[in-house]
C-alpha cells in the first residue's frame, strides 16, 4: 500500500472520531460519535477536511463510502462549537475557512465517493452528503439544512450544490425554510440515487462500490473530475460570499437565541 510519494496513508490519526476500514479497494469512512448522533466537533471537522489527502495517497483505494455510526449520519455542528464561534472571532473565521477547504477537498477528490445515509443528515452532515458522487439513503433517513431557521446564512455545500441537482426554486424552498427532506423526496428531487430499507443500506452501498471499483480507474476518475468541474466552479463562486455572511450571522441575536433555547432543552 505504499504511495507514489513513498509513504503510506495514516488513517489512524483520525480515530476514534472518524474510522477508516478497508475492504479490498474500498475505503469505508465512518463518523464515530454515535452518542451525540455524530455531531461535528473540531476533531471531526479537521478529519473531514484532511482525510481526502490521505485517501489520495492510497494507491490501493478505488472507491470511498462515507457513513455514520449508530442511528444518524450526522446531526451537524455541535453546540459547544457554535458557542465558541459566537465568543471567538478568530475561531469563527478559521471555521469558515475550513468549511471552504472541506467542500473543495471533497469535490476535488479523484476517488468516487458514496454516501450511505443511515439516518439524519443535518447541517454539515447534509453538506457532506451533497458533495458525494452517489447517495444511497435508508428509508428512515432524511436531509435537512437548518441554517436559516437557526439564524445563520446557509453557507455550506447545499447552497452551491443543490441548484445543480434540483431546480433553483426547490433549492430556495428547502434552504429558506429549513424543511426536512425525507429519503423518498430526496430521491424524487435528485438528491439521492437510491433508497433502500435500513437493513440493506450497507449491502447496497458495498455492491455499488464494488461495481465502481471494477471500472477502469483513469476513465472513472477523470470522468468524475470533468463532471465535478461544474460543482467546483459553483463552490468557488458561491461559498466565499455565503461563508462570509454566515460568519456575520454569529453576531446576530437570532442565533444567540436559538443556541440558548437548544441549551435549555438539553
Amino acid at each position: 500500500m505504499d504511495t507514489i510519494l513513498g509513504r503510506k496513508p495514516d488513517y489512524q490519526q483520525f480515530a476514534p472520531e472518524v474510522l477508516v476500514e478497508s475492504d479490498g479497494p474500498i475505503r469505508i469512512v465512518t463518523l464515530n460519535r454515535p452518542e451525540v448522533r455524530n455531531a461535528v466537533n473540531p476533531k471531526i471537522s479537521d478529519a473531514l477536511a484532511d482525510i481526502w489527502r490521505e485517501l489520495g495517497r492510497d494507491r490501493d483505494a478505488a472507491v470511498v463510502i462515507i457513513t455514520g455510526a449508530g442511528r444518524a449520519f450526522s446531526a451537524g455542528g455541535d453546540i459547544p462549537t457554535f458557542r465558541t464561534g459566537i465568543d471567538d472571532r478568530e475561531v469563527r473565521r478559521f471555521n469558515m475557512r475550513e468549511a471552504q477547504r472541506l467542500a473543495e477537498a471533497m469535490a476535488s477528490s479523484h476517488l468516487p465517493v458514496i454516501a450511505a445515509v443511515n439516518g439524519a443528515a443535518a447541517g454539515l452532515g447534509c453538506s457532506v452528503v451533497s458533495l458525494c458522487d452517489i447517495v444511497i439513503m435508508s428509508e428512515k433517513a432524511f436531509l435537512v439544512d437548518p441554517h436559516v431557521s437557526l439564524g445563520l446564512v446557509a453557507g455550506d455545500g447545499p447552497v452551491a450544490s443543490w441548484p445543480l441537482m434540483m431546480s433553483l426554486l426547490r433549492a430556495k424552498e428547502y434552504l429558506l425554510t429549513g424543511e426536512r427532506i425525507p429519503a423518498a423526496d430526496a430521491l424524487a428531487l435528485g438528491l439521492a440515487n437510491r433508497v433502500v430499507p435500513p437493513e440493506q443500506l450497507m449491502e447496497e452501498a458495498m455492491n455499488f462500490a464494488r461495481r465502481l471499483a471494477k471500472q477502469p480507474r483513469q476513465a472513472i476518475q477523470d470522468t468524475k473530475r470533468a463532471l465535478n468541474l461544474h460543482l467546483i466552479q459553483a463552490i468557488r463562486q458561491v461559498m466565499p460570499f455565503a461563508l462570509a455572511t454566515e460568519s456575520e450571522s454569529f453576531l446576530m441575536t437570532e442565533l444567540h437565541e436559538s443556541i440558548a433555547q437548544f441549551e435549555e432543552r438539553t
